[in-house]
């Protein structure tokens, strides 16, 4: 550990991973630690008191997330993916799902006027005003555009939080640019497979750590596990290193997880159910979005299931997890809704988390805070947090293509 780095991370989310790799390609020396003593063991999370019930069967075919996310197939973490090659590490299956134009929330009228909705959504490009179909993308509010194609309620209850994945309604009154653009991502990945816009890695999300981890050990990154900080040196204002059990690593930039910057909460629960969820055909893995305005909240609910089928649970087994964003002093209430959807549930799991929010930029201490993991089904706020440190610990736009495999270096090539 007594040795100088350019860069030390602190933390093992996806985050820190994700930028542990693209640190390590790009020539800095990093240094990677993770204080936690736990590493994927679901009932040393939760501190559950004896053994599994003997139902669960083996406990290495479980490999449950603790956060709540699919992937979007043509996303930005894809696109991370796909640009480190980090893709040849694991294997991903397409999540079960049907179209939106299959909606029963629609009859017949409503569906042709959404269908040029999405032609219009299809064809926008904000750098071509003709395109713009009489709507200024900078100015007119997304709820004049639900207007200029005369979309009922139930369909823009659907498309602001189904497709462009909002928490909330407060984009109705924003710019529209931003709702065309992720509409527009969503169809994208839906048209990639077919089937689903959602992508889910073999073996859990675990898996995507330990992808990004292993690009920065090829690229000659150093990997500590298990190693307390005692404390974060600072001098004059910068900072100078970490001390952990006695020993001191030096470095000029830091970056680690959000953990002592308490700002929101996040409820998640857990549920194992030996059955698919009623009402969606059977399917392994699915979503749920419960609008925030059908249950009379804030923000909106979310279920993710997934199952055997993606070797994470026992055979015959399913996961789902229900995660939302903490309104009041009541948060089990809160998801009723959801919850009532799974039953019978097998076993639950509960979990209150902070939504932990950095307190500076980190451009004077050089200390770089991440921000935890929202309730959002998909990591598109995780890859904008990724790509928003990069550029501040770098002082340089990201460009995807510096995240490359590059042919020629030492560490690039078995």
């Amino acid at each position: 550990v007594n040795e100088e780095y350019n860069m030390i991370v602190r933390g093992t989310s996806l985050t820190e991973c994700i930028l542990s790799g693209i640190m390590s390609v790009n020539r800095k020396k990093v240094l990677h630690m993770d204080q936690n003593p736990y590493y994927g063991d679901l009932y040393k999370r939760f501190k559950l008191p004896g053994q599994p019930p003997a139902s669960m069967e083996r406990g290495r075919d479980w490999n449950i997330d603790l956060i709540s996310k699919f992937l979007m197939a043509n996303g930005q973490l894809s696109k991370m993916l796909l640009y480190t090659e980090v893709t040849h590490y694991m294997d991903f299956n397409v999540i079960e799902g049907t179209e939106a134009l299959a909606s029963s929330l629609m009859g017949l009228f409503e569906k042709r006027r959404f269908r040029k909705f999405l032609v219009y959504v299809a064809n926008f490009d904000e750098k071509d005003p003709r395109t713009f179909e009489g709507t200024d993308p900078q100015k007119t509010a997304m709820q004049d555009v639900y207007k200029k194609f005369d979309l009922g309620q139930d369909v823009i209850n659907f498309t602001g939080h189904s497709l462009a994945l909002y928490r909330t309604d407060d984009y109705l009154h924003q710019p529209c640019c931003e709702t065309i653009n992720r509409i527009k991502l969503y169809s994208e990945s839906l048209a990639r497979y077919g089937k689903s816009p959602y992508l889910y890695p073999l073996y859990s999300f675990e898996e995507l750590p330990q992808g990004f981890s292993r690009l920065s050990a090829i690229y000659g990154g150093t990997y500590m596990l298990n190693k307390p900080t005692e404390e974060i040196i600072v001098q004059n204002g910068n900072t100078a290193g970490i001390k952990s059990e006695g020993q001191i690593a030096r470095c000029k930039q830091l970056i680690c997880d959000p953990s002592y910057v308490k700002d929101r909460v996040e409820k998640v629960v857990i549920c194992i159910l030996s059955h698919p969820i009623k009402n969606t055909n059977d399917a392994n893995s699915c979503q749920i979005i419960i609008p925030q305005n059908q249950v009379k909240r804030k923000s909106d609910i979310y279920i993710r299931m997934i199952s055997f089928a993606h070797n994470v649970v026992a055979q015959g087994k399913y996961t789902a997890t229900v995660s939302t964003t903490v309104e009041t002093k009541e948060p089990k209430k809160e998801i009723k809704p959801a919850l009532e959807l799974l039953e019978p549930i097998e076993q639950k799991f509960v979990s209150i988390n902070g939504l932990f929010v950095p307190k500076d930029l980190g451009r004077e201490s050089q200390i770089f805070i991440s921000r935890a993991y929202d309730a959002t089904t998909h990591f598109e706020t995780t890859c904008d947090d990724v790509k928003d440190i990069y550029e501040r610990t770098t002082r340089s736009e990201f460009d995807f293509e510096e995240m490359k495999h590059k042919k020629n270096d030492i560490y690039g090539e078995d």
